[in-house]
């Protein structure tokens, strides 16, 4: 350990230069080194982001890494599988099989946050596992749109608002695939759910990797999405309808309607069920975090929308 200088007259008496002396040069050089390296990496990361159409808010106050999400049944499970259906069913199902009354159930999430991961794995997907059937299901999502231009600003910065655009691109095309989308009516079956939800539980399951090319081509080749179609729809930088931009901007504008402001949000029969926020469940129903509740919850209001069938 260096010891402190004993003030003595005759070490008052030494050159104060050696006291100052600069550090040397080859140090300098490496932090400006450093330092530059940093800066261009940094730049090189901000301008691959489509910023001419989306900006960034501040980091998200409840991001928690994905270790802290527990959840029973592991990342690896078959979703066709665990929904009950038969891969025969699974390729050709359009979750619109019978003329009942489904009720609406509705996740309203932000790609990259950790709540939606905790959300979609905790409560959604057990809860399809179970009434499936009886669900109008949609996934939505949460960001700020500008009504004075074309901008949508995303949470999680640019790569989730493409993560949004993905997952709404999935659910929404054509199912069977077609080469001329354009000549389509409106009422052509799309995405079946159990495609476009494994497809959305894929990607929040490594949430961070979004919107890594290879890791979306992965997810969609797993859930059997079109990833030439998917990607095509995500890269509309403009309004048009049916483009990945525009489903943005009409999803983020129902749920400022409806006042959503938090991910995840869980609403059932147009009314909010329960909130996973800051890796934890509030605002809920009674024991609303459980799977078996809500599910049951649905059958009561499917047989009321059904004449009690």
């Amino acid at each position: 350990m260096e010891k402190l200088p004993i003030h003595t007259a005759e070490t008052r008496e030494v050159d104060d230069s050696a006291t100052t002396r600069s550090p040397p040069r080859q140090a300098v050089f490496l932090r400006r080194l450093i330092i530059g390296l940093c800066l261009i990496v940094g730049y090189y990361i901000v301008s691959r982001a489509p910023a001419n159409t989306l900006r960034v808010f501040a980091p998200c106050r409840h991001h928690k890494s994905p270790e802290a999400v527990s959840f029973e049944g592991g990342y690896g499970f078959d979703l066709a599988h665990d929904l009950g259906m038969s891969p025969e069913s699974a390729r050709h199902s359009t979750g619109a099989s019978d003329d009942s009354k489904k009720v609406p159930f509705e996740a309203h999430i932000m790609s990259k946050c950790p709540d939606a991961q905790a959300c979609l794995r905790q409560l959604v997907i057990p809860t399809m596992e179970q009434v499936y059937d009886k669900v109008d299901f949609q996934l939505s999502f949460i960001a700020n749109v500008s009504k004075e231009s074309h901008e949508i600003e995303c949470m999680h910065g640019p790569g989730e608002c493409i993560g949004n655009m993905l997952m709404l691109c999935a659910a929404n095309l054509p199912f069977p695939p077609t080469s001329d989308q354009s000549l389509l009516p409106q009422s052509y079956p799309r995405t079946p759910i159990v495609r476009s939800l494994g497809f959305a539980n894929c990607l929040t399951t490594d949430y961070q990797r979004i919107p890594d090319r290879n890791f979306v081509q992965n997810c969609a080749l797993e859930h059997g999405i079109d990833f030439e179609a998917l990607n095509t729809c995500a890269s509309q930088q403009d309004d048009n309808t049916g483009g990945g931009l525009a489903l943005l901007r009409q999803s983020a504008l129902r749920g400022e309607e409806l006042g959503v402001k938090t991910s995840c949000t869980i609403r059932v029969n147009e009314t909010v069920w329960c909130v996973h926020d800051n890796n934890q469940w509030k605002d809920c129903a009674k024991n609303g975090d459980n799977p078996k509740v809500l599910a049951e919850e649905i059958r009561r209001l499917w047989k009321e929308n059904n004449d009690g069938r």
